[in-house]
């Protein structure tokens, strides 16, 4: 699979699990926040009982005041040195009579008599939670207020705030990591059919046009499957249209060649006339030229086509090839010989690997000279694969020409008898057996042409 584009996998994972994070993040947001509140209300009314408290202590006497205000009443109050509660009692508001006179005032809405107001505040760069209670004493002539103030720092508001959330949020933490392993599981069962169809078109033959089943895919993949086969169908019709006109072809080309080339022979046989031998001679190789071509045509559209694999010895099949050859060789005054294993199992067709040799010690016959060594080698490489190998000692190729070899009608060589489709029918049939060809020269000189199958 390609990494670098686009998974339906995980497009589904991103747009369902993204959601998920972003609400349990917004959540966790909004319960901090009621957490807090929670908190504040809590310390709000410890500070209403503070203050209420606190007030009781302070007794009018006449047009004056009495705080009642013992010394271990103030030890419980300051206890907490890092959180403790400060206080402050003025009259009027504002002059200080006990208590800690750096308390702030309330800001903005000032407090309605014998009504507790709550507010916020800073003192010595710590936030405080404050409560200011306004209260009427003294007599009907000269009437006065008591301001009563209780502070508390934010750290216990904190602290309760916290503990909330962490007692909220991991739960919801157990339950998003459920959520997330249940979606991915849920997205990873909906996509199953695919992954098997995957499975299934990869595994198959790149010939094999049989129908794709697909009887427990969900309406969707069944859709796509309907559509495959339509394809393959259409594709099988194509390609048994092809064989009906190779077949058509080799029966129709084949034959009038055959005749014109055992008529032309015989021709040459019967006249002594030497301009007549001459043109005679021309359309004998024009015509053998033209029984190549048409049967290396024939070949190439049958190497495109079906490969029908079946298990054979590799190595057997070589010196088969390499004894059938050794005549022509000899003819040609050359060396050919097998190097190599004595046995290698492989599936493939013989058919089609047994016409990719022959081209290729076709080739090393007819373009290199006489007194050439031309060695067929089979092995194996450490991947598994199976390496077909045809060597001589000729002159090789140019470095230009390399890049050209395979491609079809090409040709490195302006002798006769050629028609530029012997290594373009080695590579396909190399293709078609999952595999490659590769063209190398040897030091000092020579060529070398590789076919690896899997």
């Amino acid at each position: 699979m390609d990494r670098s584009r686009p998974s339906l996998r995980r497009k589904l994972l991103w747009w369902l699990l993204l959601p998920q994070l972003v609400l349990w993040a917004t959540g966790g947001l909004l319960a901090y926040r009621i957490a807090l509140s929670y908190a504040e209300k809590a310390i709000d009314q410890s500070l209403t009982q503070s203050v209420r408290a606190l007030a009781r202590q302070v007794k009018p006497i006449g047009s004056g005041l009495l705080i009642d205000f013992p010394r271990a009443a103030q030890d419980v109050l300051e206890q907490d040195p890092d959180d403790r509660i400060s206080y402050t009692v003025s009259s009027p508001p504002g002059q200080f009579l006990l208590g800690n006179q750096r308390l702030p005032q309330p800001e903005g809405e000032q407090p309605v008599r014998s009504v507790p107001l709550h507010y916020t505040a800073t003192l010595d760069g710590r936030a405080l939670r404050m409560v200011a209670l306004d209260l009427d004493y003294g007599d009907g002539d000269v009437p006065q207020v008591l301001r009563v103030q209780v502070g508390k720092g934010m750290a216990e508001q904190q602290r309760i705030a916290r503990e909330l959330i962490a007692d909220m949020l991991a739960p919801l933490l157990v339950l998003g990591a459920l959520l997330s392993v249940l979606v991915y599981g849920g997205v990873r069962r909906g996509l199953a059919p695919l992954t098997r169809l995957t499975a299934q078109l990869e595994n198959r033959s790149v010939n094999a046009l049989q129908p794709i089943a697909a009887t427990e895919a969900p309406q969707e993949v069944h859709a796509l499957v309907t559509a495959l086969n339509d394809l393959l169908r259409a594709v099988e019709r194509s390609v048994l249209q092809e064989k009906r006109f190779i077949n058509d072809a080799a029966h129709q080309l084949r034959t009038p060649l055959a005749g014109l080339i055992s008529q032309v022979e015989s021709a040459q046989q019967e006249t002594q006339d030497p301009a007549l031998v001459q043109r005679l001679d021309k359309v004998h190789r024009g015509a053998v030229r033209s029984a190549h071509l048409v049967h290396q045509l024939l070949t190439l559209a049958r190497s495109e086509s079906q490969v029908l694999r079946a298990p054979l010895d590799l190595a057997a099949l070589a010196r088969e090839v390499a004894r059938e050859w050794t005549p022509r060789a000899l003819a040609a005054g050359m060396d050919l010989g097998y190097e190599g294993l004595d046995r290698l199992p492989v599936s493939a067709d013989a058919l089609q690997l047994r016409e990719a040799l022959a081209n290729l010690i076709d080739n090393a016959l007819r373009y290199t000279p006489a007194g050439t060594s031309i060695t067929l080698r089979v092995g194996q490489d450490p991947d598994g694969s199976a390496v077909l190998v045809v060597e001589d000692t000729g002159p090789g190729l140019r470095a230009d020409d390399m890049d050209h070899v395979f491609q079809r009608f090409w040709r490195g060589s302006e002798l006769p008898g050629g028609c530029g489709l012997g290594l373009a029918i080695v590579q396909e049939i190399a293709r078609r057996h999952g595999g490659d060809a590769r063209v190398e020269q040897i030091a000092p000189q020579g060529l070398r042409v590789e076919i690896r199958i899997r």
